[in-house]
């Protein structure tokens, strides 16, 4: 069993076991693009730093600790729960990682995205990534949050990079819409209705864990970037080769190195995702509220 497609498929029925998903999913048969029977989580949602409290307030929740499930990679960051929950929202059944793993931890980049392969052959189709980050650009605000238009992977590597396994997805993806247009549209109008000012912009993911020097960050500017963190980029690039609908959002923690006088530290993200949490939840809970009265793209 040392595939990645056999991994992910152990992994993705022990959580059908201890979560009852079993009790309406039906085992796998290896046939990723098959549709998903009634039951099944076809949303998933990705929470970064301090942005867990989302998942707390799922219906008929049930948790799987990450270090429980067999070869899933295991969270070590302050802020980064590292559990799986599978609950209910509007009718709704959605699959929500409490926590990810990242690059600057030891894993490498195919590590960072088997969770989502996992999510995929439970049935997900549409992947909402959540992160902290730091803003670049100079109309930003800490605690705004930013709707990522599209990315920049400065990582040095692609997690497709290796053999590839044509069941979850093409050699060669395209990436011209990594985060879905009519997404991004909806989430935008979700928040007009909640009185909530979102931005826009690009996304730019470095290594870490270090934060960018200020040199760094005028490049980045002159790059396009209008926010920068340390993650999202890779799980995103998996998610399109394997065809999941993707919508990311940002919270902006703090003003990145030379932006402000102000040094950057990480109680610095976790206090400023504390004071806007409800505004967070809210949104997300508006977002899936649309989604399950209109419809997924």
């Amino acid at each position: 069993m040392s595939g990645l497609y056999e991994r992910a498929a152990a992994a993705a029925e022990h959580i059908r076991r201890a979560t009852g998903a079993a009790l309406h999913s039906p085992p796998l048969r290896g046939a990723l693009h098959s549709p998903p029977l009634r039951g099944t989580p076809r949303i998933g949602a990705i929470l970064g730093s301090g942005l867990g409290e989302f998942a707390d307030r799922l219906e008929d929740r049930r948790t799987v600790p990450y270090s429980e499930i067999p070869t899933f990679p295991i969270s070590t960051v302050i802020g980064h729960a590292g559990e799986l929950v599978v609950g209910h929202r509007a009718g709704l059944e959605i699959a929500v990682m409490k926590g990810r793993v990242h690059f600057y931890e030891g894993y490498e980049l195919a590590e960072v995205v088997f969770p989502l392969r996992v999510l995929r052959l439970l049935g997900v189709e549409l992947l909402i990534v959540t992160n902290a980050a730091g803003g670049i650009n100079a109309s930003f605000r800490p605690g705004q949050l930013m709707l990522l238009t599209d990315h920049l992977n400065l990582l040095g590597r692609s997690p497709l990079r290796g053999p590839n396994d044509e069941r979850f997805g093409p050699r060669f993806p395209d990436l011209t819409e990594a985060y879905d247009r009519s997404l991004i549209e909806r989430a935008g109008a979700c928040a007009g209705r909640l009185g909530i000012a979102l931005q826009r912009g690009v996304y730019a993911a470095l290594p870490g864990p270090n934060y960018e020097t200020p040199a760094e960050i005028r490049m980045l500017r002159t790059l396009g970037a209008d926010a920068v963190g340390m993650s999202t980029v890779p799980e995103v690039i998996a998610a399109n080769q394997m065809g999941i609908k993707v919508l990311g959002i940002s919270c902006i923690t703090n003003l990145a190195a030379g932006i402000s006088a102000k040094k950057i530290d990480h109680a610095e993200v976790m206090e400023t995702t504390a004071r806007v949490k409800e505004q967070f939840v809210a949104l997300l809970a508006a977002i899936l509220d649309d989604l399950a009265a209109r419809g997924l793209p």
